[in-house]
């Protein structure tokens, strides 16, 4: 049973990761307008976000074999605060991962790369997790962030596969699992050409 302390502990883990996510959120927000503005492109789509529940987060690090505490939760949780970012064109993602990295109070410690190295089932998306400030009335807490970044070609197909995972309860049947593959080649031939669409439209202006 959780002593009242220990709640309070866990609420002011949880809000410090909402922070962060408004953090973040308002920079991509900006970023995004100014590029409408400048350039008459929104690399962003849209954007997705959440913070995961005490529950949820106590049942990650003991399935990584961590004890329950707010310190390990720090220490080892990274994916706390998630936010996803939705994009039209694969050139988009790079774009925006590049702006996120030029922003001088973030601080990317983790990049995996699923777009050019993607999972055996099919799955692409960028991953970050980047360290962000928040400022808080009487300190600065530095907190981690997962940004994943996508097409929405590439949301589509995840968001089909978690379906499927659940619904199978983890064990998918193989001629699934093969369906699922070839739909992701589909989606990166797809968009493949709706990149080089766009990339042919640019020099027409």
């Amino acid at each position: 049973m959780m002593l009242a302390r220990d709640i309070n502990d866990w609420k002011n883990l949880i809000l410090m990761n909402r922070f962060a996510l408004k953090e973040i959120d308002t920079k991509l927000n900006i970023l995004n307008e100014e590029f409408q503005f400048i350039h008459l492109h929104n690399p962003i789509e849209y954007i997705k976000s959440r913070v995961k529940t005490p529950e949820s987060i106590i049942e990650k690090l003991k399935r990584k074999g961590y004890e329950p505490t707010i310190q390990n939760a720090k220490e080892y949780i990274y994916d706390i605060a998630g936010i996803r970012i939705i994009c039209s064109f694969v050139s988009d993602i790079y774009l925006i991962y590049d702006l996120i990295q030029n922003q001088s109070d973030v601080k990317v410690i983790e990049v995996k790369d699923y777009i050019r190295n993607p999972k055996p089932n099919g799955y692409q998306s960028l991953h970050l997790i980047v360290e962000i400030p928040v400022f808080l009335s009487d300190r600065i807490e530095e907190a981690k962030v997962e940004i994943q970044i996508r097409t929405i070609a590439m949301d589509f197909w995840a968001s089909l596969e978690h379906k499927i995972f659940y619904k199978f309860n983890k064990a998918v049947p193989g001629y699934i699992t093969k369906q699922l593959k070839e739909c992701a080649d589909v989606i990166t031939h797809l968009d493949n050409k709706m990149l080089f669409i766009k990339d042919e439209l640019e020099q027409y202006k």
